[in-house]
């Protein structure tokens, strides 16, 4: 299990260079990891992608996705991480170079490489083009997930629909059950997905990452309040488009 994480700021020469420019990059220094199950949570640009990205360059796997036999790398994935990669520590408990990592982003280019080195075989068989995107990820997440290993997944949510993701959360939690050395670490928005019982959230907004409660993560705030009411939330939201979760005064809109 990957237990620690550590920023070693004496390896970076410059904090303007992106990704230390980040604020959530910036200003870390260290996470322990308490769960078997790990969410990074937060807005879209606060860091969670480029952590996690990193996590899987370090760890030896594909910047594209994929794991240590497996890379379909660019010569641009590659520059834009590395530095961070670089920068840091991880501590295990046991370190086998086992695991997954999937970018929903770069699915479709990870699914065209295994058509073309031919690997279909050990990918369920067939082509991952010859199903549909939701299928073929799926897919990929049966056969390659189910066993020891370190697996990061960067917003499967993208490519799954609400039953999906209710089918993923039951794989990981037999995952979990059956293999002791199998551990996640999942980016997200899906409030169905940070809902996994006893899992640990860390929060990237206001410029750091932090240990959460589920109900104070505003991707969870809002799906709470839209459904509670979303006649009334919509309403309010078309006729003033403030940020909900802002402490700015109300404005009257110009016709």
């Amino acid at each position: 299990m990957l237990k620690s994480l550590k920023l070693l700021h004496e390896r970076i020469s410059n904090w303007n260079d992106y990704p230390f420019s980040v604020s959530a990059i910036r200003n870390l220094h260290s996470i322990n990891f308490s769960s078997r199950i790990t969410f990074f949570a937060g807005e879209n640009g606060t860091g969670k992608s480029t952590l996690l990205e990193a996590i899987a360059a370090h760890y030896g796997f594909g910047r594209e996705g994929g794991n240590r036999n497996f890379k379909n790398d660019s010569t641009a994935s590659n520059a834009s991480i590395d530095p961070l990669a670089n920068a840091l520590r991880l501590s295990f408990d046991k370190r086998t170079g086992k695991g997954f990592f999937l970018r929903a982003e770069s699915f479709f280019n990870s699914a065209t490489y295994v058509d073309e080195i031919g690997a279909q075989q050990s990918y369920g068989g067939r082509s991952l083009h010859a199903q549909s995107h939701g299928e073929s990820f799926f897919t990929l997440l049966d056969v390659k997930f189910r066993q020891n290993g370190l697996f990061l997944l960067d917003e499967p949510e993208a490519a799954l629909s609400p039953q999906r993701q209710l089918a993923f959360l039951i794989l990981v939690h037999e995952t979990l059950a059956k293999h002791k050395d199998a551990q996640f670490i999942i980016s997200t928005h899906s409030p169905i997905l940070l809902g996994y019982p006893d899992s640990q959230i860390l929060l990237f907004d206001a410029g750091r990452i932090e240990e959460a409660p589920y109900d104070r993560i505003p991707a969870v705030q809002i799906a709470k309040r839209f459904l509670a009411d979303r006649t009334s939330f919509l309403a309010k939201l078309l006729n003033e488009p403030l940020p909900f979760f802002e402490d700015k005064p109300a404005r009257t809109r110009k016709p």
